[in-house]
């Protein structure tokens, strides 16, 4: 037993697009016009040449049927006129009395069963596929006719429906084959139309699609006229003014609060690294404590302070505060940088930087890591930047490699020739990233499981500025398919005019 077809399934075999629906709709209108008045076209041409060829032929009948009421017939008829093929007149015996044809014994055979019924004085018929007809199909018209004095003459006329049928089949032809044509230019005509109409959508729906984060000050053309597709565009760059000032205010709410965050969060690391350079050294450690002792008196033996008071501070209190100020420094510093690279305010092509040498700088830098960090950079791997966001960039890479590597961080910079671009790779031999955690590690403020702790898993925000400092060099951050570790692959594009860009036509050095 059959299943019906599923919505799905049907939903399959229209088209996807508008244009392509409009098109096969016009199609089937096409053709259901076509059929619908093709057919009724046929039926009425059909019906009156039926009506036509039936006229002549009683007409016919009705001639002779005259001459018989008037007097006796001879036995070999004229031929009739107007299209009638032959006529025939029987006695009610069925036996030729007259005739137009010779030899007409097999239709008489064949048209003594037709009789005009009681009260009337005509009947017709369609006869075919007679073989006193050879085959063909004939309308057969009786009268009756009555001389006086003398028994009843019937008289038969007949009309073969060649030319009929080669009429009616010629209008079938004509029908069949002008449909295709028709409905295919009815299916042009709509594609073209809505094609036409949905231009305007295109439009809107390209430059809708070029709206980025960065590029939020971009408009939907609008339409001349006051059509339902002009309504759409200005609605539709009515939303993007509302949602540009949205994000506008957000970030300059994350601008200014990591800007107003950083002069307080110094003062109190200053602060907290005067009280713990103060307590570290000898010679002043004991007036530190004479003055804390004076200034808690009896709250720090009890723990309890009084009003306006504060506790005595321990080394390792100052220490875990001046720990966290260091990070909400860190996190505002990222936020406010962030707000930046959101912004994406043009700043040129930059200047020229060797990523081989920002590698080794940035290894200079950490002398003393928990694990071994090298650097592998054989040629220079010239592209242009920033130097201070490229050297945040490889810094963030290098501090999560570091936070989960095993026994070693590799930092890897080199030429893709194929590509034409320069790139970074930063290696570790940690417990990896999970494929479908591979871009989820880029957003804001994630953290994964194995980097969950306040302590060692970093606030979240390194690789998000890692990618977007990336980003807005024209580049790309991924992390790539590894057996063991993570490796994150920074990708930019040469300079111009460098062997290896494809943009300069000249083919790369193959050494």
């Amino acid at each position: 037993m059959s299943r019906p077809m599923s919505r799905r399934g049907r939903s399959r075999l229209l088209p996807r697009t508008v244009r392509g629906r409009s098109a096969a709709a016009a199609a089937l209108a096409m053709a259901l016009v076509l059929a619908g008045g093709g057919g009724w076209l046929y039926v009425i041409l059909r019906a009156n040449l039926l009506d036509n060829a039936n006229g002549r032929t009683e007409l016919a009948a009705r001639e002779v049927a005259a001459l018989a009421d008037a007097g006796p017939l001879p036995s070999l008829l004229p031929a009739p006129r107007s299209g009638v093929d032959m006529v025939l007149v029987l006695d009610p015996r069925g036996k030729v009395v007259a005739t137009s044809r010779p030899s007409a014994e097999p239709l008489a055979r064949a048209f003594a069963e037709l009789r005009p019924q009681p009260g009337q004085d005509a009947a017709s018929k369609v006869l075919c596929c007679s073989p006193a007809m050879g085959g063909e199909r004939g309308d057969v018209v009786v009268v009756r006719a009555t001389p006086v004095p003398g028994e009843e003459r019937y008289v038969y006329a007949l009309t073969v429906l060649n030319d009929v049928d080669d009429a009616t089949h010629a209008i079938a032809l004509g029908l069949l084959g002008g449909a295709p044509p028709l409905i295919a230019l009815a299916a042009a005509i709509a594609w073209a139309v809505t094609g036409l109409a949905l231009r305007p959508v295109t439009a809107i729906r390209t430059e809708l699609a070029a709206v980025t984060a960065s590029e939020l000050g971009r408009r939907v053309p609008d339409p001349a006229g006051g059509d339902e597709v002009a309504a759409l565009a200005r609605t539709v760059n009515a939303t993007l003014d509302r949602l540009e000032q949205a994000v506008a205010r957000q970030r300059q709410f994350v601008a200014d609060a990591s800007h107003e965050l950083r002069n307080p969060v110094a003062a109190v690391r200053s602060q907290l690294e005067v009280a713990l350079a103060a307590a570290a050294r000898p010679g002043q450690r004991a007036d530190w404590a004479t003055d804390c002792q004076k200034r808690c008196r009896a709250d720090c033996a009890t723990d309890r302070p009084s009003d306006g008071a504060v506790e005595c501070p321990t080394s390792g209190a100052v220490r875990a505060a001046l720990a966290d100020a260091v990070r909400l420094q860190h996190i505002a510093a990222d936020l406010l940088l962030l707000a930046r690279l959101d912004a994406r305010v043009p700043t040129g092509t930059g200047e020229p930087v060797d990523l081989a040498l920002l590698a080794a700088e940035e290894a200079a830098r950490r002398p003393a890591t928990r694990v071994p960090l090298t650097v592998t950079a054989d040629l220079p791997v010239p592209m242009r930047g920033r130097t201070g966001q490229l050297e945040r960039l490889l810094a963030n890479l290098v501090d999560n490699a570091l936070r989960h590597a095993a026994s070693q961080v590799e930092v890897r910079a080199f030429l893709d020739r194929t590509a034409g671009q320069a790139v970074l790779e930063v290696a570790d031999d940690g417990p990896g990233i999970a494929t479908d955690q591979r871009e989820r590690v880029f957003e804001r403020f994630v953290r994964l499981d194995a980097a969950r702790d306040r302590e060692s898993g970093g606030s979240g925000l390194g690789l998000a500025i890692a990618r977007e400092i990336a980003h807005a060099h024209g580049g790309s951050l991924v992390v790539a398919a590894e057996d063991g570790g993570a490796r994150l692959v920074a990708r930019f594009p040469l300079p111009d005019g460098h062997p290896g860009n494809p943009a300069t036509g000249r083919p790369a050095d193959s050494s």
